[in-house]
């Protein structure tokens, strides 16, 4: 596997050509009911708009980079670019963290740090944070065959590479599949798993549902009216990715609406994540052309994902690695119960105060403590 140093400088042309387009945006009228049930208000995008276009910076957030190392390799054809911080701990456990979409490896840079570098009482880690093929300063696909399974393969190549022998796998969203799948198909080498949450199927044959697996069920059945990107992703990624490739304000609507709608907030999703954190994401997905490829994924996998949360586990599914979760405030919100049958190892079970769909990037101290909790249980320290 060839390793190379990477830096990311985004020529001034570009940024320049990107403020331009935000400022020429021909904008539609506004909604014709409150509330944002028909997506983000016109009065939110031109704020956060306004504030892309002559107040946000790049060249921030690219100062913040440079304290990172990073890297692109070679695997399976493809260059995957991560971000590489090792521990001075000789006990330190490698971890391989993986994101989703509409999220990016910018969701785990304020975590690396107490990962890496914790209180002598914590344990330690040597943090891998990987862009999914298709996203960020990974490359794109060029054919189809990228789904989770092959992702996870050439994580498991990613972390030999590296001379990990033995690691520990995390994620959320396309996180979650991945690390689950490198549970399965890494067993010798994964040590455990931290899943916020585990994806699993319901036990619809139960007469003695408890109140948290109610509340599940009803969370799914509502979680069907914001489903229909997804079905988009799936099946029109192409046609899409014209609109959102084109429009920088229609990139940054599509994912804000997501954002705002996924994380944990008392109804202002900037008092959890600032305009220059979504803007920061936002932005990656622009400057590399990733829309359209990164909802290609979709193709590949949602059909897997859908069949996990709906059927109980093949036996060949069953994971037997040790197995941590925490179980933020997002949509599904499983039982412990219904994990066991998919998850044959439950470690540790967590329910965090606060925290959405991107629990690092949202509330980057719990996710620490719940992933640490995790890892306690699994390594017995």
């Amino acid at each position: 596997m060839r390793v190379v140093p990477f830096e990311v400088h985004v020529p001034e042309a570009e940024l320049d050509e990107l403020r331009r387009r935000v400022r020429a945006t021909r904008w539609p009228d506004a909604e014709t009911v409150p509330g944002g049930t028909q997506g983000v208000p016109l009065d939110v995008m031109r704020d956060l708009a306004g504030h892309w276009a002559d107040g946000y910076s790049w060249r921030r957030l690219e100062r913040r980079l440079a304290g990172f190392e990073q890297y692109r390799a070679e695997i399976d054809g493809l260059h995957v670019h991560f971000v590489h911080a090792r521990s001075s701990r000789p006990d330190a456990t490698p971890l391989i963290v993986t994101h989703g979409w509409p999220g990016s490896f910018l969701e785990f840079l304020d975590v690396v740090g107490p990962l890496t570098h914790p209180p002598d009482d914590a344990p330690a880690f040597h943090v891998v944070v990987p862009s999914l093929p298709g996203y960020g300063f990974s490359d794109r696909p060029r054919a189809p065959g990228w789904g989770i399974e092959r992702i996870a393969r050439a994580w498991a190549t990613l972390m030999a590479g590296l001379g990990y022998d033995r690691y520990g796998a995390a994620g959320g969203d396309w996180g979650t599949s991945i690390s689950t799948l490198l549970g399965l198909q890494d067993r010798a080498h994964v040590v455990g798993l931290h899943l916020t949450p585990p994806l699993v199927a319901p036990d619809l044959t139960s007469s003695d549902l408890t109140e948290t697996e109610r509340a599940d069920l009803a969370a799914r059945q509502a979680g069907t009216e914001g489903s229909a990107y997804s079905a988009v992703h799936a099946s029109r990624s192409q046609t899409l990715g014209y609109g959102l490739s084109d429009s920088p304000t229609g990139l940054a609507a599509w994912i804000f609406e997501k954002v705002a709608a996924w994380s944990d907030h008392d109804g202002d999703p900037f008092t959890v994540l600032s305009r220059d954190q979504v803007l920061d994401d936002v932005t990656l997905y622009w400057l590399t052309g990733t829309v359209t490829s990164s909802t290609r994924l979709y193709a590949e996998s949602i059909q897997t994902v859908e069949r996990w949360m709906t059927t109980p586990p093949r036996p060949d599914e069953v994971v037997r690695v040790p197995v941590g979760a925490a179980i933020f405030r997002d949509n599904p919100r499983p039982s412990r119960r219904w994990a066991e049958c998919r998850f044959a190892d439950v470690r540790y079970w967590g329910t965090p105060e606060r925290g959405g769909h991107f629990p690092a990037w949202e509330q980057p101290r719990i996710y620490v403590r719940e992933l640490r909790a995790t890892f306690r249980a699994v390594l017995g320290r």
